[in-house]
């Protein structure tokens, strides 16, 4: 029973590869034009560089560098120092993000392969240290667009349900699910459900929120 099981497991990651690819293709194609229209819109408004590229853990943890549509100015203040998220994003940025537009530019690590429309959703390399046994799981697949997290509450979930989640994903992941994720997304995105525009207004960086958890437990001994 298990071989078989596991031969579906690859027919299914095939297949998914080949959507990948297909619908990452037809979509920067269907897609340039506001593509195009973004681009210009954030040179003009924000100036350069349009877009944000930063290093992400993908699958087994292997780092890649990851694509977004820029959001955020660089304003600093008087020390030179980096102005808080809430007040560097402008108001463009707000809008794009609220419509999930800043997410375009995945679509281009999906056609070459380091992460997929659906997945657990690429965090920041520092927050490695601090995954458990189990949310270490969420790095057996491929990084995502959109996954099960994105549509069961995206950036309003605690970071347990959120990871949750991703590990939940991994561990019944089809075919099937990956296409009820999509449609699901297309849904939500659309009626801007659970959107937040600077989620760091709301939710705490993983690792400040695993360090506080530690010493809640350490307190309580």
């Amino acid at each position: 029973m298990r071989p078989i099981k596991e031969k579906k497991k690859r027919l299914d990651l095939l297949l998914k590869r080949l959507i990948d690819l297909f619908c990452s293709f037809l979509g920067l194609i269907v897609l340039s034009p506001l593509i195009l229209i973004l681009f210009l819109l954030i040179w003009f408004k924000l100036g350069w560089p349009v877009f944000f590229i930063q290093e992400r853990p993908g699958r087994n943890g292997k780092t890649f560098k990851m694509i977004k549509f820029r959001t955020m100015t660089n304003a600093h203040d008087t020390k030179g120092n980096l102005l808080t998220d809430q007040m560097r994003t402008s108001k463009l940025g707000r809008i794009i993000r609220k419509n999930s537009l800043d997410e375009l530019p995945e679509l281009f690590n999906v056609l070459i392969g380091n992460m997929s429309l659906v997945g657990p959703r690429p965090l920041l390399t520092k927050y490695l240290p601090y995954f458990n046994n189990r949310e270490k799981k969420r790095h057996d697949m491929k990084p995502g667009i959109t996954g099960l997290a994105q549509i069961n509450g995206r950036n309003l979930l605690e970071w347990d349900e959120r990871l949750e989640m991703d590990v939940k994903y991994v561990e019944n992941f089809s075919i099937w699910l990956d296409i009820k994720i999509l449609l699901l997304t297309g849904f939500n995105v659309i009626r801007h459900k659970d959107v937040l525009a600077v989620s760091s207004e709301f939710i705490p960086d993983f690792d400040d929120y695993r360090k506080n958890q530690l010493k809640k437990k350490s307190f309580g001994n």
